[in-house]
């Protein structure tokens, strides 16, 4: 019988640095317990074939003559991967994958990362290969802008990959540089999900936002000869907005201001200062709903909700945008209550059962895959 290989991807939230990583900016993600499991048995007729669980669907490939044709489907993903490995320069002989995950699809905790990187991790198991982690992020990343067409950046399959067991971290997109920060025992992340479900795709509403950024970033290199949002302060944005309209200046109001609170908030986490972290955490949410137009009213009642509770921190929406999830910093004494009060509260008020969920940050799939093979 053929050796049957699996691996596990998990899911993400992003505490902090919204639409900052496709311009060279900051982030603070956590991996959580989410995710996908891929496996994979090999065959030698260079056929690849793709199970997914979920959807009950399987889709076969020809590797050898694999090329971009994407079909607007759950196996755009990993199909996706299998043709930005072929383009690295891996050949496969053939293989038959399932894919199984419990990430809930479009609330923003990257189920789309959570396929590509538990792909990959098989992918590259059934002939012996492994990537550094800044490679493997990258050749997933490039299965989501190139195949699929989403103009999503680089912090979802790195920290899908590279995260670490009770760590969240610190990445800095443009360098791929991070520090993994210790999250304090003194309070627990709870996600919840509005039910609003969202799409990133290059044309939705997340692309027309991405447009918009580098619309603005592209005046300020021509202006002022600033090449990534990431570099420019809001003195620079103010001498280029005559130039911009008025949604332009506002988004990348939104960027430059996005990253000073990352930085800030990493400076909460080392000082063990969560009541800090929490104020930076509302005041991205405010900026992300007025400045980047990319909330939504449900979420924003979730949101408002949320603060209201007893020893909540700090919530803010976490994701593209435009629905999904909201990531939210509550005392740990007050974590079980806090998720019953506010699925109680949110559906009276919308009609919508949120799913609540305490979470804790996990291993990436490198680390998972590693202590595996131990």
């Amino acid at each position: 019988m053929a050796e049957l290989l699996s691996y596990k991807a998990p899911a993400r939230v992003n505490l902090i640095g919204e639409h900052t990583d496709y311009t060279g900016g900051l982030v603070m993600p956590m991996a959580i317990g989410f995710g996908t499991v891929a496996t994979l048995t090999p065959r030698e007729d260079g056929i690849g074939t793709f199970r997914s669980e979920n959807y009950g669907e399987t889709v076969e490939v020809v590797i050898s003559t694999l090329e971009r044709a994407p079909k607007g489907h759950w196996s755009d993903y990993p199909v996706g991967v299998l043709w930005s490995l072929t383009q690295a320069g891996f050949a496969f002989p053939g293989f038959d994958m399932t894919l199984k995950g419990d990430v809930p699809l479009g609330a923003g905790l990257s189920s789309s990362a959570s396929i590509e990187v538990a792909t990959a991790m098989a992918l590259l198991g059934l002939i012996g290969a492994s990537m550094p982690l800044p490679e493997l992020a990258n050749a997933c990343r490039r299965a989501e802008n190139q195949y699929v067409g989403a103009k999503s950046g680089i912090m979802d399959q790195f920290i899908v990959a590279g995260g670490v067991k009770e760590r969240a971290m610190l990445l800095d997109t443009r360098s791929l540089e991070f520090e993994l920060l210790p999250l304090p025992s003194a309070a627990r992340i709870v996600i919840c999900n509005s039910m609003v479900r969202h799409a990133v795709s290059s044309a939705g509403e997340y692309g027309s936002r991405r447009d918009e950024i580098e619309a603005g970033q592209a005046i300020l290199q021509r202006v002022l000869g600033i090449e990534l949002l990431r570099d420019a302060t809001l003195e620079d944005l103010a001498k280029c907005k005559g130039e911009m309209s008025p949604e332009v200046a506002a988004r990348c109001k939104h960027v430059i201001t996005e990253n000073a609170r990352v930085r800030a908030a990493r400076e909460a986490l080392r000082k063990g200062d969560l009541a800090e972290f929490g104020r930076i955490m509302i005041e991205a949410h405010a900026s992300f709903r007025d400045d980047f137009a990319a909330s939504c009213a449900e979420v924003d009642t979730l949101v408002e909700i949320a603060q209201k509770q007893p020893g909540c921190l700090g919530a803010r929406i976490t994701g593209g945008g435009f629905g999904g999830c909201t990531v939210n910093l509550v005392e740990t004494a007050h974590a079980e209550a806090f998720r019953e009060a506010v699925r109680a509260e949110y559906e009276k008020a919308t009609g919508k059962l949120a799913d609540c969920f305490i979470c804790e940050a996990t291993d990436g799939a490198l680390a998972l895959a590693a202590k595996e093979a131990q």
